[in-house]
């Protein structure tokens, strides 16, 4: 499940008088990997007003490539580190944490996702901690039913539940949740990271991509909920109309689905596209692989708000995303990029051959998502409403900000 040592709570200083000033807050994940989570997490943190939020962050593995930001200089985390959920080595960590929070004073825990808002809820409550929220940002895709409904028990004791798009909202409310307590926060986009002239021009000589051919891409984690093979059935459909094109997968496996690239690789080579292909790995050139992309593809069988869709419509490049989850909040269909039913490698690979045939549609596709993204996904946005969030639930219970 989850694993890595652990930091002892105790090692740090209890809450400080001028922190006491302010609200203290601890946002509590599982770990700081370049996931759409972890980064939604990271960048919200870094951008609450510090005269007003006194941060702490904890987690279940202190990994990942997130770590070198500098919001971690500032607020440190704290690893619970365990391997299971439910043994006694849980509850033991479950009571450290509970002494941390205590300790220090803490006044707003906030969970992200499964393993944190199982772990944590229970034993904020325990140590009264005034405001505790969970975060759920996906359609269950990554959960058994089991842990489902676990964590819909679990989240009967937070105080509210975050969600980053209406649909999840309302497949919880489907699920049983109380739609009073759900309140819908979008993703939020740096944009300034992605309007940015980013000079991608060198990635083309290292990933041996001929000059001026058309690039499609998918940037995601390599999951079997991610419906690349769909992808990579659009791309064979579409190779001899387009001879050109190369088909980018960026990003890598996770643990959990060690073997997938192999498979993926196996798919390319029954589909006859080897040479068309091109597998990139983990890359944290986000924006410059996205200043070289012609269409960018979201193919999922499954999503909440998907970052990597934002963050094209951003950076201007035209988009095409399954019809699942958060997508059509974000994409109008026909305005600001195009969308299409899961699951329908030949509706894919239409959309992508139009996109590629006519420049003038691709161009005002782009331009449209840009001004979608300006006008509702900035991260200022995202973090005002979040600022607004905490204190209001505050306020509700009783405490003065």
């Amino acid at each position: 499940m989850v694993a890595g040592a652990i930091t002892p709570a105790a090692t740090l200083a209890p809450v400080t008088r001028a922190a006491a000033d302010r609200v203290r807050l601890l946002k509590f994940v599982t770990l700081f990997a370049i996931g759409g989570t972890e980064r939604q997490v990271v960048t919200l943190a870094s951008g609450l007003d510090p005269s007003r939020f006194h941060l702490h962050l904890a987690c279940l593995r202190r990994t990942g490539e997130l770590l070198d930001r500098d919001i971690f200089r500032s607020a440190p985390p704290v690893e619970y580190g365990i391997t299971n959920l439910y043994n006694g080595r849980a509850f033991i960590e479950r009571l450290k944490f509970a002494a941390y929070l205590r300790r220090n004073q803490i006044q707003i825990v906030h969970t992200y996702s499964f393993y944190p808002n199982v772990f944590a809820i229970a034993a904020a409550r325990l140590a009264r901690t005034p405001v505790v929220i969970a975060s759920i940002r996906d359609m269950g895709v990554y959960c058994t039913p089991l842990q489902l409904r676990v964590q819909r028990v679990v989240c009967r004791l937070a105080h509210r539940i975050v969600v980053n798009a209406e649909a999840v909202k309302q497949w919880l409310v489907a699920d049983g949740y109380d739609a009073a307590k759900i309140t819908v926060i979008p993703n939020g986009v740096e944009l300034s990271r992605f309007r940015r002239p980013a000079d991608g021009s060198g990635l083309r000589r290292e990933l041996g991509l001929p000059e001026g051919s058309p690039l499609v891409a998918v940037v995601s984690r390599l999951s079997p909920s991610k419906g690349l093979e769909d992808f990579l059935r659009a791309a064979a459909i579409l190779k001899a109309k387009h001879p050109a094109a190369r088909f980018l997968l960026v990003g890598q496996a996770s643990p959990a689905d060690e073997g997938y690239r192999e498979a993926l690789e196996a798919c390319v080579a029954h589909l006859g596209l080897e040479g068309r292909v091109v597998f990139t790995g983990l890359r944290l050139d986000v924006p410059e692989i996205l200043s070289q992309v012609s269409v960018s593809v979201l193919p999922s069988l499954s999503e909440g708000l998907s970052n990597v869709l934002l963050e094209s419509m951003a950076a201007g490049v035209p988009v095409i995303s399954t019809r699942v989850g958060g997508a059509s909040e974000a994409v109008e269909d026909g305005v600001t990029g195009l969308l299409v039913p899961p699951k329908e490698p030949a509706a894919l690979a239409q959309g992508i051959h139009r996109l590629l045939s006519d420049g003038a549609l691709a161009r005002r596709y782009g331009s449209a998502g840009q001004c979608r993204m300006t006008e509702r996904f900035g991260f200022d946005a995202a973090i005002r409403k979040t600022e607004r969030l905490y204190q209001t639930l505050l306020v509700e219970r009783g405490h003065a900000v």
